[in-house]
């Protein structure tokens, strides 16, 4: 598959996950786990406003594509859409819960004020942000399922929220790049804005990490730096899962399911068919 391919032909579903966030969590819901478990709580503080965003980058060409003829992309553009409006919507309930215990959300108001920043750029500039993003997101989401250390200390309830968004990161992975293609976006605007995010994504991750560790004491603690350099760069480290499928996107024809992890949805969908009621799918 290269550049020129539009819409992946593989399964998308709008599911709504049964878990009950009101019950609540402990902050190190990882296995007791500081480090393992607060870089987690980080990216979700990303999600609800960086979802937003995405929903507005891709669906903002979805009449271009449909007068294009491109049916398919056009469905999937709607189902990417309600995908991301499901993460927002139980993110958000997941970062209430961790506001209540007194974090604060750093990078959600960093977010909102780049975003701001960005109110007058081009739609497609915004589209390559997201394509950018969906990589990102897509990479750590076929850890997440291809990883068994990566969730085996994972309390029930949040392996089967981060397993679910994996699994949905993975489906909808080249909707974002299809759409990007479709409408004319270019190879020089797609890389330099790629390059961009993987200096912001890292940083603004570990920013809000640190605050996050800093309030519970454990900062400065040696099992949290021993965690995290296990996390990082272990035997299933995630610098190693990340680094070919982050050289990959350098590829002039690159396209996400050139790495084909259909066998991984399978099995999530295999292993979690109970979990989930289905909102929405492809006809």
């Amino acid at each position: 598959m290269n550049n020129s391919a539009t819409a992946s032909p593989h399964d998308m579903t709008i599911r709504h996950l049964d878990i009950d966030l009101s019950q609540g969590f402990e902050a190190h819901w990882n296995g007791g786990d500081a480090y393992r478990s607060t870089v987690f709580n980080a990216l979700s503080f990303m999600f609800p406003v960086g979802e937003q965003f995405f929903i507005d980058a891709v669906r903002h060409f979805l009449p271009e594509v449909e007068r294009q003829g491109n049916t398919t992309l056009a469905k999937d553009i709607k189902l990417f859409a309600g995908q991301e409006a499901t993460h927002r919507h139980l993110h958000q309930q997941y970062n209430d819960h961790l506001l209540a215990m007194g974090y604060d959300a750093w990078i959600e108001r960093t977010l909102k004020r780049v975003m701001h920043l960005t109110r007058h750029s081009s739609p497609r500039f915004k589209l390559a942000i997201t394509v950018a993003y969906e990589h990102f997101t897509a990479v750590l989401g076929d850890g997440l399922l291809r990883r068994t250390s990566w969730t085996e200390r994972m309390t029930p309830m949040m392996r089967a929220l981060w397993t679910w968004h994996a699994a949905e990161e993975s489906e909808h992975k080249a909707v974002a790049m299809d759409t990007y293609n479709a409408v004319g976006g270019t190879y020089l605007m797609r890389v330099a804005i790629f390059l961009l995010i993987s200096i912001e994504f890292n940083i603004w991750v570990a920013i809000q990490t640190s605050k996050m560790l800093r309030r519970d004491g454990m900062l400065f603690k040696w099992s949290t730096h021993r965690s995290a350099l296990g996390f990082w760069f272990g035997r299933d480290g995630v610098a190693w899962h990340t680094l070919p499928h982050w050289l990959a996107y350098f590829k002039p024809r690159f396209h996400p399911w050139q790495h084909d992890n259909q066998a991984l949805l399978a099995r999530w969908r295999q292993q979690n068919a109970q979990s989930y009621r289905t909102v929405g799918s492809r006809p």
